[in-house]
């Protein structure tokens, strides 16, 4: 498991704390979004998850792997990838295939190896007819799950996402949400950084932030029935969860934990066959 115990951390430009006092456990095969208003230390947080960042106080422990010792700290990259908002920022080579290559180059695994992993990652992600196209002729919604490929040719056991689809159109984010509940089932950690509320339903769990502490952690219903809470730190609730609690604030008798359309008709039909 990912757990973080007591962490406190803070820039060395600012004297108030990113984060203070951030206790978490987050097991092995959940799929997880954290939001939270604009620099609440989200980011911060997640980049502590592989040892980008280092806590002033406090631990954080990757399967049993301080990020505290030096010696740990490749291992701790390797199950722990994470991909930022703009895939750019991680494409390194002339091709896509080279792009995926590129870490399990560096880790001096022997060809063959490195060519199953590139083919598997390629495959995962949908990409593997553009092996040998220049990433640059991609599009942004590609880029990212090119991004993601990368990462999954280091074989982690946790990707992280930093607001992976912040700059995509719907299409393309559902196409990257679709690999990653894929990826989930197949037993990977999903740990989504999100501003997009729409996307929180399809996390099992959610961790609102806020002034660089955790303010809740629970299940993403339970998370999303707090409406007029998460108003009044500035978060948006999805269209759905809205819906349903505009339908409790005018007096009618449905659940406001709905975190689909779907289960919103059910709501509604029953609502109004209970009139007739």
């Amino acid at each position: 498991m990912l757990k973080v115990e007591n962490l406190i951390f803070k820039y060395n430009d600012n004297d108030v704390f990113a984060l203070d006092s951030i206790n978490l456990n987050i097991e092995e095969g959940e799929y997880i979004a954290i939001i939270g208003p604009t620099g609440c230390g989200k980011t911060s947080l997640v980049k502590h998850f592989n040892a980008l960042l280092f806590p002033i106080s406090g631990d954080v422990w990757v399967d049993g792997l301080n990020t505290k010792d030096k010696h740990a700290v490749g291992e701790i990259r390797r199950r722990v990838g994470m991909v930022f908002q703009n895939p750019d920022n991680q494409i390194v080579s002339m091709t896509v295939e080279e792009d995926v290559s590129f870490g399990p180059g560096n880790l001096g695994l022997k060809t063959p190896e490195i060519r199953q992993r590139v083919d598997d990652a390629l495959s995962r992600v949908g990409l593997s007819e553009y092996s040998g196209r220049a990433p640059g002729n991609l599009s942004g919604g590609q880029k990212q799950l090119l991004a993601i490929a990368g990462i999954l040719a280091m074989n982690p056991k946790y990707v992280i996402l930093d607001e992976p689809t912040s700059s995509l159109d719907p299409s393309a984010r559902q196409k990257i949400f679709n690999v990653l509940k894929e990826l989930n089932r197949q037993g990977i950690t999903i740990i989504d950084i999100t501003h997009n509320m729409d996307e929180i339903i399809y996390a099992n769990r959610v961790i609102v932030m806020n002034k660089g502490s955790v303010a809740h952690d629970g299940e993403t219903h339970d998370v999303l029935s707090r409406v007029e809470w998460l108003k009044s730190l500035g978060l948006n609730t999805p269209q759905v969860t809205e819906l349903m609690w505009r339908l409790k604030q005018m007096g009618e008798n449905v659940h406001t934990n709905i975190l689909t359309i779907d289960q919103a008709c059910i709501e509604i039909v029953s609502l109004i066959n209970g009139r007739k």
